[in-house]
């Protein structure tokens, strides 16, 4: 811990000495005249500039030594507005927003929401069945006739149109696409059929991450390394740096694999509806599948269904990645959670480009699908526009952009009480080389 402490703050005295400099430091981690301070992220993510160069004048004009102190740090702080402009600023966000009194509950909030925003529409939920099988068999007929440098962009719009299908059996899981549950079932497990998710499984899993938001150990979305399974081998660790590095926007396929097929990882009473999904999976798979191979061939299968099967993981582990993931977004252990804070202050609302948005259903305007997983997915931007009149200044705001990515992809890896995250490279720089890569490759601009 000691390690960790001392890369995270630096304190010295003497006349001569320079530091890059933090433009204003939150009174949780002021220090006594003479001692001056650093927060890594800010030189992570912004770099030195001519004027962080400047040496930092000492109070006491005496020469001393240089001293290294470990003072335990807290995570960036978000006192002010200031403060957390210049947080957004660095982490690719519009806005970080206050912390959420305590003693605001999430029926508090709830309560603030028009009635409307909860009603099922019919012709609004098929509508948006329409839109994604119109969508993606429009990708089909692009990925049939493309030619072959053509093909990477009919992948993608295939991938995306088929992420509006997960969107619709989400809408189901969630009792807000139908009246009639028999229905819901039905849509649901055909929806996710093309992506083979077993329906059922996953919708038991996700109403626990619903329920644990942003839970240590409890949340079954993405949750932070923790540290004993990090130290826990090198070949672990090496794994974990590449998971949670390079691949952690195709990582929800290891999400998959691992929640969704083992019987032992569900309660007695859900095991029979989790057999029923298996078994419509597996009959897709052994029925579709050689089929395909049997009109189009191996490098059919890989061109019409492997590919957009990519691109539907990608938008999966992003959607995700975004919604709950950031250097101020803190996982807690279960004695110290809040559920309001948890739904609102841990959710991200993140814009798309429109046709992203339109082919998969608005459902990155998360927050208040948080605050109440029944708001159907065409309900959601009314919702929205609710919650920021009454509670906007507590929301996290953003548009997607690079800067956002990489800090996510850079900074947000081990679990740390104070700092919520540790990044790989500060407990194994040795080992992080695909990080190292990532902080050259990836461009660091928000436009």
């Amino acid at each position: 811990m000691a390690s960790r402490i001392a890369d995270s703050l630096f304190a010295f005295t003497g006349p001569q000495q320079c530091l890059p400099r933090v433009p204003k430091l939150a009174a949780s981690a002021r220090v006594s005249p003479g001692v001056y301070a650093v927060r890594p992220i800010d030189l992570l993510l912004k770099g030195s500039t001519r004027q962080s160069r400047r040496c930092l004048a000492p109070v006491k004009r005496r020469i001393g030594c240089i001293k290294a102190v470990a003072v335990p740090v807290a995570p960036p702080s978000a006192d002010s507005a200031e403060d957390r402009e210049q947080l957004a600023e660095s982490y690719g966000f519009k806005q970080i927003g206050e912390d959420l009194p305590d003693n605001v509950t999430l029926k508090d909030i709830m309560d603030t929401l028009p009635k409307e925003v909860f009603e099922i529409d019919d012709l609004k939920a098929w509508k948006s069945v329409l839109i994604s099988v119109t969508s993606y068999t429009l990708g089909l007929f692009m990925i049939a006739k493309a030619p072959w440098y053509l093909l990477p962009l009919a992948w993608a719009w295939t991938g995306t149109a088929i992420t509006g299908f997960f969107v619709i059996g989400h809408d189901c899981a969630h009792k807000s696409f139908s009246k009639n549950k028999l229905v819901e079932d039905i849509v649901g497990t055909l929806a996710f059929l093309p992506l083979v998710y077993p329906y059922e499984p996953w919708r038991f899993k996700h109403d626990r991450h619903h329920a644990k938001t942003n839970m240590l150990v409890h949340d079954t979305a993405w949750q932070p390394v923790p540290p004993e399974e990090f130290d826990s081998s090198p070949v672990l660790r090496k794994a974990i740096i590449f998971g949670y590095g390079p691949i952690r926007p195709w990582l929800s396929i290891a999400h998959w694999v691992n929640w969704h097929f083992n019987l032992k990882k569900f309660r007695a009473s859900e095991v029979n509806r989790v057999k029923i999904s298996l078994a419509c999976v597996f009959a897709f798979m052994a029925v579709g599948w050689p089929l395909i191979v049997y009109k189009v061939g191996i490098l059919g299968w890989v061109k019409f269904w492997l590919m957009p099967w990519l691109g539907y993981h990608f938008w999966m582990s992003t959607f995700t990645m975004v919604h709950h993931t950031a250097p101020h977004i803190p996982f807690k252990p279960a004695d110290e959670w809040n559920a309001a804070q948890a739904q609102l202050n841990g959710t991200v609302h993140c814009d798309y480009p429109s046709w992203i948005e339109i082919l998969c259903h608005d459902i990155n305007v998360h927050i208040p699908h948080h605050i109440s997983p029944r708001i159907p997915s065409y309900n959601l931007r009314a919702a929205h526009e609710s919650i920021q009149e009454n509670w906007g200044k507590y929301t996290n705001l953003a548009t997607w952009n690079w800067r956002l990515m990489k800090t996510i992809m850079t900074v947000c890896h081990v679990y740390d009480k104070e700092e919520n995250y540790i990044p790989f490279d500060r407990l194994a720089p040795e080992e992080s080389q695909p990080i190292t890569f990532l902080k050259k490759a990836m461009p660091n601009y928000t436009a």
